[in-house]
């Protein structure tokens, strides 16, 4: 690993020193480019260079021990344990930093949220998830933009997809694919009685036009008049767009934007974004073969995470971990999750490599 590391810092030096030539740093396409790959290889380089200087640190106190002078000999034992232990970490840092890292994490998002069994209860629920991923972007400055609604008529969803534009997106919500299971006594249930209802959450990497081609003759178009809020424009003129891509089944349909051709546009996104997730799933043996596999058949059995009202509790299954304080995580509290199970991804990948 070592010899890794010294070509990986060499390369970060001809980067710096290419950097300082004038003929580069006025050339700005060039110039950000290497930029670029300096800021990549910086965080690996540092920590390379503090485990250079920790070792070369234990180094000496081992040698220490063996000298003539009885003191300086003890004070050198009472250090190497220490120093032990900070190379140890600077060694699993290093190597988790070396692991290859998700091409899509950079990518903005489509979130695709819609009811599970548990009828209006249900609605709601796809609601209150929908707020919280919400307020959980806009605490990350984060652009939301609803692609498609289609609401229950009591404050619910029977599903609803928006983008999230915004540094890392994918990276911190691609976790959140899955069945998510609410308990709670519904307003409407006189008797106190707990219901259990679900939603279930998609979370589709926003691709770029060129990177999956889809042919015309593979999509069939259907035009219709939008059933949704939007204003006597959007309810008089067929400008709700509905795709279906022939070779996969796929439908997708969007009526938020007041023009068929803006319609058209995003229902477009949403399908390319599902046929990617859907071609990533067959590349990668560990992920699911379809977007349904993705986030499940909506069944109460089925749960990623499960939010009890009564107990003020949320757990999440996968981490066996529950957090005592549901509002603040309603209101976009996530991190705590998120973090977790960032670490657990990691450690695994990481015990994976060394296998």
């Amino acid at each position: 690993m070592e010899e890794k590391l010294a070509s990986i810092e060499a390369r970060y030096n001809e980067l710096v020193a290419q950097m300082a030539q004038p003929e580069i740093a006025t050339d700005y396409s060039r110039y950000s480019e290497l930029v670029r790959q300096k800021n990549e290889m910086e965080p690996v380089v540092m920590a390379y260079r503090e485990w250079l200087k920790v070792k070369k640190d234990l180094d000496g106190a081992r040698a220490l021990t063996d000298g003539d002078d009885a003191d300086m000999a003890d004070m050198a034992r009472e250090e190497i344990a220490p120093l032990e232990a900070q190379l140890f970490d600077l060694d699993k840092k290093i190597k988790t930093l070396l692991l290859p890292k998700d091409p899509n994490d950079e990518r903005d998002v489509i979130v695709e949220i819609r009811a599970g069994a548990g009828g209006d209860e249900a609605g709601l629920f796809a609601a209150d998830l929908s707020r919280m991923y919400t307020r959980y972007a806009e605490e990350h400055h984060w652009k939301v933009e609803v692609i498609d609604e289609n609401e229950t008529g009591i404050g619910g969803y029977k599903e609803i997809i928006f983008n999230m534009r915004g540094k890392g997106a994918y990276s911190r919500l691609k976790y959140e694919s899955g069945v998510h299971r609410v308990q709670r006594v519904p307003s409407t249930e006189s008797s106190g009685r707990i219901h259990t209802s679900t939603a279930t959450v998609a979370v589709l990497p926003q691709v770029d036009d060129v990177e999956i081609n889809v042919p015309q003759g593979d999509v069939e178009t259907e035009v219709y008049k939008s059933q949704g809020a939007g204003g006597q424009n959007v309810q008089k003129n067929s400008t709700a767009v509905r795709l279906r891509h022939i070779p996969t089944g796929i439908v997708v349909q969007c009526q938020d934007e007041r023009s068929q051709l803006q319609n058209r546009i995003r229902a477009m996104s949403i399908l390319k974004a599902r046929l990617y997730a859907l071609m990533q799933g067959k590349q990668d043996a560990a992920q699911s073969e379809t977007r349904r596999d993705q986030v499940g058949t909506g069944e109460r059995s089925e749960k990623i995470r499960t939010y009890n009202f009564p107990q003020n509790r949320v757990t999440d299954h996968r981490l066996e971990m529950s957090l005592y304080r549901l509002e603040t995580v309603l209101n976009g509290d996530l991190d705590e999750f998120i973090d977790e199970l960032g670490a657990r991804d990691q450690a695994a990948k990481l015990q994976a490599a060394m296998v």
